[in-house]
């Protein structure tokens, strides 16, 4: 992994480079089913039906130009698909498709599962309940 002895780090450093670790791991999950974490949190915030796509960025806390990539992105996936608001022509509405539910399903019950984890660390349950206690308790 690295040159230097990773057992003298300090555990905020380890706990540091072992998010980057499992964020990297999920980047790669997500990219194999042609995904960013960008668009699994619009594929979240689209499972409660049709949105337009400002109030969209809106909901995920983003840029309207931030948004518009990143349903672009999803477009050329077959994930989402974007129309005309029928009530006012200048607004664009984004659509969840079939292919979209699926994957969000899919990467869902790999979030649940704990999928990257398991693979990293002997006990992903343990280390599930440290870091809740961390969090609980700051």
């Amino acid at each position: 992994m690295v040159a230097e002895d990773v057992q003298d780090w300090p555990t905020g450093r380890l706990l540091s480079a072992a998010a980057r670790v499992v964020e990297h791991s999920w980047e790669g999950l997500l990219r194999e089913h042609g995904l960013t974490h960008a668009g699994l949190i619009a594929l979240h915030c689209l499972g409660s039906g049709p949105s337009p796509q400002r109030a969209l960025a809106q909901l995920c806390r983003v840029t309207d130009q931030t948004m518009s990539r990143t349903v672009g992105k999803l477009v050329r996936g077959g994930f989402v698909e974007r129309s005309a608001d029928p009530t006012d022509e200048r607004k664009v509405v984004v659509t969840i498709t079939g292919a979209g539910r699926g994957v969000h399903e899919r990467m869902v019950a790999a979030e649940r599962s704990d999928a990257v984890l398991t693979s990293a660390v002997s006990d992903p349950a343990a280390l599930r309940a440290a870091l809740v206690e961390i969090l609980t308790r700051a």
